[in-house]
């Protein structure tokens, strides 16, 4: 794997971000819910491959605890490791800002993300009924955790 390179996601990035964020989900998030973050001082972060936007995160900070937003990488350069390495980055981050614990919400149908976070450290502590929005319906959401405490 090539290593990753990552900088803070700008206002100006979003049309970027937006491109990947719409390849790699049936429900996206939308400009406003980036800008927001963005704007609210949240970790807003794009990983490059040389110079190739790969993927972006995005982690909230506050008391001790951190929660992983959304982390994507684009659909043709999934199964690279670069998920792996971005969450490294974020939960990085997430210490820099002196949380003890990340939680996530995961598609209970998106195996492969719920795989990385398993890889990662991350447990299922517990499930969000009807949590997302999925054709022709709702969809569960695993909920994970990861301590920080080194």
């Amino acid at each position: 794997m090539t290593v990753l390179s990552f900088r803070a996601m700008q206002e100006s990035d979003l049309d970027a971000v937006l491109a990947v964020e719409f390849a790699a989900f049936s429900h996206p998030w939308t400009r406003g819910i980036f800008l927001d973050c963005i704007k609210s001082g949240h970790e807003c972060w794009m990983a490059f491959c040389g110079l190739q936007q790969v993927g972006h995160g995005v982690v909230s900070a506050a008391a001790g605890e951190s929660h992983l937003l959304n982390i994507t990488i684009k659909p043709e350069s999934q199964g690279n490791g670069y998920g792996y390495a971005l969450l490294e980055h974020l939960m990085g981050r997430a210490r820099a800002r002196d949380a003890e614990v990340t939680f996530l919400e995961v598609r209970e149908s998106n195996r492969s993300a719920a795989a990385l976070y398993e890889r990662f450290g991350f447990n299922e502590i517990g499930r969000r009924r009807n949590y997302y929005p999925a054709v022709g319906g709702r969809e569960d959401a695993l909920v994970m955790a990861y301590s920080l405490i080194e």
